[in-house]
């Protein structure tokens, strides 16, 4: 799976000796580009640490990531692993979001006319105060 998005920060680096030996944890967030953007922690391990610790806030990444989900005392925990990192030149828009601005359409001077032929008050209902908010 893949996931592209800009650096907000480096987050907490965590670092301990188990039965297996000594293991480096560092957090990376990163905001991905979408049209509604979500921040994601992608939790680096081992050589992952040393590469995330180059990135600086700003620069936009696209990262090869796996998702997996362990149990603990009937809770379950999610991480989203960097397996492998590519530094983006430039960040890209995704190009389906982007819609182009859409011109009002614009009501004919003769049906504004007809309103006022007809004395029909059309401000007055809503100039009018009655101490209600409801639109209805």
């Amino acid at each position: 799976m893949e996931i592209q998005g800009k650096v907000v920060r480096l987050g907490s680096l965590t670092e301990g000796t188990s039965a297996r030996g000594a293991w480096r944890k560092q957090e990376l967030i990163i905001e991905t580009i979408e049209q509604y953007p979500k921040q994601v922690c992608l939790v680096c391990w081992g050589d992952r640490v040393v590469e995330a610790q180059n990135f600086t806030p700003g620069q936009t990444i696209k990262a090869q990531i796996s998702i997996e989900s362990r149990e603990f005392n009937g809770k379950w925990y999610t991480d989203v692993k960097p397996f492998r990192f590519d530094l983006e030149n430039a960040p890209q828009q995704n190009q389906q979001f982007q819609q182009p601005m859409m011109q009002q359409p614009t009501m004919p001077q003769q049906q504004f006319a007809s309103f006022e032929q007809n004395n029909i008050p059309v401000t007055d209902y809503f100039e009018t105060d009655n101490g209600d908010d409801l639109p209805f």
